[in-house]
């Protein structure tokens, strides 16, 4: 189980901010091609009961040249300021046999998209540049992933963010607000 710690920055312009992390020393950690299937209940038991959500994400590493599936129960504890999440994930073998066995247990598929990641590492802080296909979210963002509160403040600093630009909403939350459906 992992505690997250983790904001979204949108409207960002993905080669400025990659140019920043470069030119900062980070260290590029992964280039990512992901499929990600959120599964639920027909009466959305995660998403209601725990505030979270299913998911089997298909990670193809395109630096190593190597895929993976994870299967992760994602549940958010907290939006104040910085979202937090407990993960509990687990690498997979079979997708296909997984898919089954969630259908069986009434859990169907209710998205599936697409997303590029292009992630690096500057001492404890993690920046992911996510770019999901046309049909989950059209715009690029920006995840900060860090440990500790305060590391926050300093990669919007290091980085030149726009604080208003920042946000602990969902990517079910963004697509709300653009006239899609909740994930």
């Amino acid at each position: 189980m992992i505690k997250e710690l983790e904001v979204k920055v949108l409207n960002i312009n993905k080669e400025e901010i990659e140019n920043k992390l470069i030119n900062l020393g980070a260290k590029l950690i992964k280039k990512e091609y992901q499929i990600n299937t959120i599964f639920d209940s027909s009466d959305r038991m995660i998403k209601n009961a725990i505030n979270g959500y299913l998911r089997i994400r298909e990670s193809r590493d395109l630096l190593k040249n190597e895929s993976k599936y994870i299967f992760t129960l994602k549940k958010n504890i907290s939006k104040e300021g910085l979202r937090e999440n407990i993960e509990i994930e687990t690498e997979i073998e079979n997708e296909i046999a997984l898919t089954e066995i969630l259908q069986y247990l009434n859990f169907d598929i209710k998205h599936k998209g697409t997303k590029d990641r292009i992630s690096y590492i500057y001492e404890n802080i993690r920046f992911d540049i996510d770019t999901w296909d046309n049909d989950t979210y059209p715009y690029p963002y920006l995840e900060i992933e860090v440990t500790d509160k305060k590391d926050l403040d300093k990669a919007i600093r290091l980085l030149d963010l726009n604080k208003n630009d920042v946000t602990s909403k969902s990517l079910g939350q963004l697509r709300m607000e653009i006239g899609f459906t909740d994930l």
